[in-house]
Parts: structure tokens; sequence; C-alpha cells
């Protein structure tokens, strides 16, 4: 998407924080976003405040990605904008809380889980379909993570979602080609609004010291592997880990 490129339209979900806020300003200029966030209101503000103040113009969307309704909601909403999308990043996602197996894992938090981080973008993704496939080289960007690749204690029902999702974007990359390509990213341990809120210093300290980069990653990280995955037009079914050599393979 550089300066030669044309104009886009892109749907982010979960775009005013963190690694979507990050894809939403590196992927705004000269672009149509549509930024989408749940609460964080004064967040979503700025990540559209700061698209337009580089050239690229953002449309708000507020909706609960966790509910059917929520996802209904935010298809009606491009709909009513425009009549094409060549960019949609599921990144909406959350840990929801952490849990041990043997402590036995409530129902309700596993749907919650899956609801968020699976069944938004599988949703989005099938009924978005027909716009992308009025888009220009359109494309689909999952947000997985590391926790699919190794196993996170704690987290197991997380990682289990984004495993799915990793299975999801092969799926659909083979049935929705070749109109329209399907990748995904999986990041390692980014420091984001995500681990402030589930994961302790001392945890992304340790985090940091296993990583062969010694540190841990910057949103802009991600957010420069999903231009990747938009700019090249050969690129399908691909998940890209970008973690710092935490796992590889």
């Amino acid at each position: 998407m550089g300066e030669a490129a044309m104009a886009r339209t892109v749907l982010i979900t979960g775009a005013s924080t963190g690694i979507g806020a990050a894809t939403a300003r590196l992927l705004g200029p000269g672009n149509t976003v549509f930024v989408h966030y749940n609460r964080s209101e004064r967040q979503a503000y700025e990540v559209t405040s700061d698209i337009e103040k580089a050239g690229g113009q953002a449309i708000l969307v507020q909706a609960d990605v966790g509910t059917e309704a929520g996802c209904t909601q935010i298809v009606s909403s491009v709909r009513q904008e425009v009549d094409s999308l060549d960019v949609l990043v599921n990144n909406a996602g959350g840990l929801i809380e952490r849990g041990a197996l043997a402590d036995g894992l409530r129902w309700e938090l596993l749907e919650a889980v899956f609801r968020i981080n699976t069944f938004s973008a599988m949703f989005l993704t099938s009924h978005l379909v027909p716009l992308l496939r009025q888009g220009q080289d359109p494309c689909v960007v999952n947000i997985s993570s590391i926790a699919q690749r190794h196993g996170n204690p704690s987290a197991t029902p997380y990682g289990a979602c984004k495993a799915a999702l990793d299975s999801f974007t092969r799926g659909a990359a083979k049935e929705l080609a070749p109109d329209i390509r399907v990748n995904a990213v999986a990041p390692g341990v980014i420091e984001t609004p995500f681990h402030e809120r589930y994961s302790t210093p001392e945890r992304m300290k340790v985090f940091a010291e296993n990583t062969p980069l010694k540190r841990n990653g910057q949103d802009h990280h991600i957010a420069m592997a999903v231009r990747f995955l938009v700019e090249n037009d050969f690129i399908t079914g691909e998940t890209v880990d970008v973690n710092g050599g935490l796992f590889m393979r």
C-alpha cells in the first residue's frame, strides 16, 4: 500500500487498541478504513483522527463481535457505506480469563472464547464475501496466535480457538480461491494492552528471556506482517509467524 497504490477499503475488527490500532494506522493513509471497536470509544476516536490526519478516511463501527447480533451489525454498517471491500482483518479477540483445566472450565467461558476469537472471524468472512468479491485483489487476514503452536498452560482454550482459526484460514483460502486470498498472522508475545491485562511484568520478562531475539514484540511488527500479506498477491492459505524466534518450524 505504497503511495502509488490504488485506494483500498479496509475493515479491521478490534481496531481501537494494540495490534488492531497499529494496523489501522499503517493501512490508513490514502485508504478508507472501518475502525471497529466495542468498549474503547476514546481510543477508537484517536485512531480515526490519526488516519484522517495521515490522509485517509476512517469510519467508526461499534459492536460486540462476541454475539451474532454484533457481527451482523458490522456487516450491515459496512454495506450501508460501501459497495465493495478490499481487505478484511479479523483481529478482534481476547483471552477472557485464565483457568486451569483441572479446576473445571466453565461452559460459558469456552463459548465466550470461541465466539470472540473464532466464530466472529468465520461469520464476518462468510457474510462479507459478496463485498470482497467486488473488491480489488480482495483478501482476508486473520490474527491468530503463537498459543496455537505450543500451548499455553492456563490459556488452553484460547490456544485451541486460535488453532481452529488457523484451520479455517486454510479452508477458506481453498474455498474462496481464486477470487479472494485468505491468510493469517500468528503473533508471538507482543507488548500490547492484551498482555497488560493477562500477563504480569515477571511473566513478560520470562517470555523475553526465552525468545532468541531476547525481547518481546511491538504492535507495529504485526501490522507490517499484515501489510505484507495484503500487498503480496501470490500468497494464500499461509500463516506467518512473527515471534522473534520463540517458535520455529
